[in-house]
């Protein structure tokens, strides 16, 4: 397989996820003021050991995670560790004040989204990580997301994809997580297809229902008033 281009990569997928500062949407409701996904007691980066290869001669801005950044993360280096495909490693960043946006990882370009790959191996678009519903703005207003950051996503998650094999591997396990989650909780699945419309994906039957991104569910301090979307 090709040797992925992280300079070229990041060039690719260098656009926003919404055309406003989507942190300064949830950081007033975190209780360290910092965006959720720059939170580190929050959400932990994984960066590729190439991309690492590539952070470490260019910037100063990462780290490797530790894991007792935080004073209730007592046993998450072993357990986030575990949960780590073994071709990426944790890492950290020196916080929102000094981010060096041209050098952001490529975990923190996706969040929060990741590839959703169907049970017959298609690459159909974007899902989002639900474990960060009740925290992310961007979840709760998919309808705010950029076209021009979903071509781009899909554009480089072709690419990477087919260039790193273990991503692919990965990302068919979670959207398998997912499915298994989302049935069990008698939900939808929230879909931003490659085709550019917007879908409630069926967990069990992987039918999909197109609708408009308004339609997707609310959470956390970012709920409407009555039922969320998304319930079976």
């Amino acid at each position: 397989m090709p040797t992925p281009d992280f300079n070229e990569l990041y060039r690719q997928f260098d656009s926003p996820v919404t055309a406003l500062d989507c942190g300064q949407e949830c950081a007033p409701y975190n209780p360290t003021r910092k965006p959720f996904c720059c939170d580190i007691c929050t959400a932990v980066p994984a960066v590729y050991h190439k991309e690492w290869t590539y952070l470490r001669k260019n910037t100063d801005l990462w780290k490797p995670w530790l894991g007792s950044e935080c004073p209730d993360s007592a046993g998450d280096l072993e357990k986030l560790t575990a949960q780590t495909p073994g071709h990426m490693r944790l890492v950290e960043c020196l916080g929102p004040q000094a981010c060096q946006r041209g050098f952001r990882s490529m975990s923190c370009r996706q969040f929060p989204f990741f590839p959703y790959i169907t049970s017959d191996d298609c690459f159909i678009g974007l899902a989002y990580n639900w474990d960060f519903e009740p925290y992310c703005w961007v979840i709760s207003n998919l309808d705010r997301v950029t076209r021009t950051f979903r071509e781009e996503f899909v554009e480089v998650y072709d690419r990477l994809l087919y260039e790193i094999p273990h991503d692919y591997e990965s990302y068919a396990d979670l959207s398998d997580e997912m499915r298994a989650e989302f049935t069990r909780q008698g939900r939808q699945i929230a879909i931003l297809h490659r085709d550019g419309s917007d879908y409630w994906l069926d967990p069990q039957s992987e039918t999909l229902q197109k609708i408009t991104a308004d339609q997707f569910g609310k959470f956390g301090p970012y709920c409407i008033s009555g039922p969320q979307a998304g319930s079976a």
